[in-house]
């Protein structure tokens, strides 16, 4: 019998960073405990060349699935609230009202808009420089590697935090 896996459900921004950084393939390795999945709606605001990478990794590595947003009616609920009384984006809402439902964990960079939602509802979240934290400490990328890859995306125009590697720590999984 399968085990269901915790899900990963990323946003666009951290698809996007791993994208412009040469990592994407890279990011399930990081965390092969969990299934990586884009959500239909966070697809749908991804522009190419970023999308062809995603598409070619959820058809012929696998390690990434699409999935669809909205089967039930509370989720639909919620989302609605929460992009339209709320003001947030469409995949940052996508993405928390999944994980709030589903107890599984936002990879979203956008902590202005996420972090108040998750820490209300108990709900797990991971940036950017998490996954970075998280494969240097499990040895799939160096430290140089990850410093490397902020500049690279940040040339590219795309704004991670620069942080130091030495001292950063994340501890939400």
């Amino acid at each position: 019998m399968a085990v269901n896996k915790t899900k990963i459900v990323l946003d666009a921004d951290v698809i996007i960073h791993f994208a412009k950084g040469g990592m994407l393939h890279l990011l399930p390795d990081i965390l092969p405990e969990y299934q990586f999945i884009v959500l239909d709606i966070v697809k749908d605001e991804i522009l190419r060349p970023v999308l062809t990478q995603l598409d070619n990794q959820i058809a012929f590595l696998k390690n990434i699935k699409e999935e669809k947003f909205g089967t039930s009616p509370e989720q639909r609920k919620e989302f609605l609230r929460l992009t339209s009384r709320m003001a947030l984006g469409r995949g940052e809402s996508a993405c928390m009202v999944y994980c709030r439902y589903n107890h599984d964990v936002v990879g979203s960079s956008n902590t202005k808009d996420v972090t108040s939602y998750c820490d209300e509802h108990g709900i797990t979240y991971l940036t950017t420089n998490d996954f970075l934290f998280y494969g240097i400490h499990r040895g799939v990328i160096s430290k140089d590697d990850a410093v490397n890859f902020i500049k690279t995306v940040r040339q590219q125009g795309s704004y991670p935090p620069v942080v130091d590697f030495d001292t950063y720590v994340c501890t939400k999984i």
